[in-house]
């Protein structure tokens, strides 16, 4: 596809890629194809979790069947060497729970110098150990206590007749629900704003997805927020649950109740 629009005389100056590497079953066609669009001084950006603060705290959700990959910067600066391009700054942004947005250039072409994000993120990979087994060591565990966790929390709600709802039905949401084997006795029903949700299931969970209005209507005591990353605006958004004393619960990276 690339070698076609670059024949038909489409070179792009700026190439933004974002949350895509992580989807792309072949990784290096994909960014083989970045290089071949990228103008001779033109900048390709991309944004991915960051594998660093995926495993550091513990965030398991984020991995299921739509993600191929889970990339540290050392993975990418390799899959982007291998395609003639060269990292020369990176940021650290807090989406999805910690990621990093890499700008990169033509190693042969390009014009920008080299950014201290580079060294920076170099050095906090480093030193945690990514490129080692020993840095995952425990990941299991840990994901282990942490659905423990969320399980006597809820089994606690149902026992003392205390009502629990979910909003979000996210890709994470259904991770977590399904390794915790969550459905509808534990957590109700799950809200979503998107119409294209409503009225069918949680795979696997089996836990109906509805509009937010029922949560309104419901009052549940706790709104679980599955797309935790998303926290603060979620807990905006249903703000009105404080009118019936509710309250809202994320799981991961740890329990949370408030």
């Amino acid at each position: 596809v690339a070698d076609q629009m670059v024949s038909d005389g489409t070179r792009a100056d700026l190439l933004v890629a974002n949350n895509v590497l992580a989807h792309v079953p072949a990784i290096g066609d994909f960014v083989s194809g970045c290089s071949t669009l990228l103008a001779g001084e033109g900048v390709a950006t991309f944004e991915f979790p960051h594998l660093l603060e995926l495993v550091a705290a513990t965030q398991f959700d984020t991995i299921y069947h739509e993600h191929f990959s889970y990339l540290s910067l050392a993975s990418v600066e390799r899959v982007l060497s291998a395609a003639g391009l060269v990292v020369f700054d990176v940021e650290r942004i807090p989406t999805h729970g910690g990621s990093l947005r890499v700008l990169a250039q033509h190693a042969a072409t390009g014009r920008f110098p080299t950014g201290p994000g580079v060294a920076e993120v170099r050095s906090l990979e480093a030193t945690a150990g990514v490129e080692t087994a020993a840095y995952y060591a425990g990941f299991q565990d840990r994901a282990d206590l942490i659905k423990d966790a969320f399980l006597t929390f809820l089994l606690e709600a149902r026992s003392s007749r205390r009502s629990v709802a979910a909003y979000g039905a996210a890709a994470k949401g259904n991770t977590l629900l399904n390794y915790a084997g969550v459905g509808p006795d534990l957590i109700s029903f799950v809200a979503d704003r998107n119409v294209a949700k409503q009225g069918l299931f949680l795979p696997g969970s089996r836990i109906p997805i509805v509009d937010e209005a029922e949560i309104g209507h419901s009052q549940p005591d706790y709104v679980v927020i599955l797309p935790w990353n998303l926290r603060e605006e979620i807990t905006e958004q249903l703000s009105y649950i404080r009118g019936w004393s509710g309250s809202f619960v994320v799981a991961v990276p740890e329990l949370e109740v408030w």
